[in-house]
């Protein structure tokens, strides 16, 4: 008998460093294909799912390292990676038979944002994955801000964050076999301690409209379906 999931609708955040692996910038085509099969296979299960998806791993690194380049540069480069990234990801889940339709995270009330926002959670009601182009072009809004109040707007159960690591540390695990993993966390604590879970405009959105943070491992297989069923490995941040 499957286990039945804990939150249903959800907002999962992708990283563009989450797409890398171990290229050194650009995206790794089999993490892409595994990431969409964790999404797929929660689809499966009855789960309603959208996707941000950032796009700092092709743009930012190169355009900051260049002479003369700034982090604004890099952010509005990134922007157009958000898109690439979006599309491969969308590519992917429709070669899993997954329905999936590419819109912007951005909040633009004043072009018929409410439309959007309803459009959004009706493909998601009927099975589709809506996949949002994070970037903001922003350098003081970022993709997780974006993604926050998304999450926020579609009144999603829970913010999932998928990265590299399976959840928050109180040091880097890679370096610190000794560093311990953290399975709750408050909001508050997470900026007192300057926890790096995401950035805290992020956080504080998250807070004010009482959606839990779930930090895991992207990379993990079956890491989706078992965040959204309560087993597995992974950090909550709420309060």
């Amino acid at each position: 008998m499957t286990k039945p999931l804990r939150w249903k609708r959800v907002l999962l955040k992708l990283s563009g460093e989450a797409l890398m692996g171990s290229q050194p910038f650009g995206i790794d085509p089999a993490i892409v294909e595994r990431i969409a099969k964790e999404i797929a296979d929660a689809v499966a299960l009855g789960a309603q799912v959208g996707v941000v998806v950032g796009g700092g791993n092709i743009f930012r690194g190169v355009a900051v390292a260049a002479k003369g380049g700034n982090r604004v540069t890099g952010d509005h480069m990134g922007m157009l990676a958000t898109i690439m990234n979006s599309l491969t990801i969308a590519d992917a889940l429709r070669r899993l038979k997954v329905q999936a339709r590419v819109l912007s995270a951005v909040s633009v009330p004043s072009i018929c944002e409410t439309f959007s926002q309803r459009v959004a959670e009706r493909y998601m009601e009927d099975g589709e994955v809506v996949v949002f182009a994070g970037g903001t072009g922003n350098p003081f809004f970022t993709t997780d801000s974006g993604a926050a109040l998304r999450a926020a707007e579609m009144r999603c159960d829970a913010f999932l964050k998928g990265t590299q690591v399976d959840g928050v540390y109180s040091d880097d695990p890679k370096t610190n076999p000794e560093a311990e993993r953290y399975e709750t966390l408050g909001y508050e604590e997470v900026i007192k301690r300057d926890l790096k879970v995401m950035d805290t405009t992020a956080i504080a959105l998250a807070r004010d409209n009482s959606i839990p943070v779930i930090v895991f491992s992207i990379h993990t297989p079956g890491a989706l379906v078992s965040v959204l069923q309560e087993t597995g490995r992974y950090t909550v941040v709420c309060d």
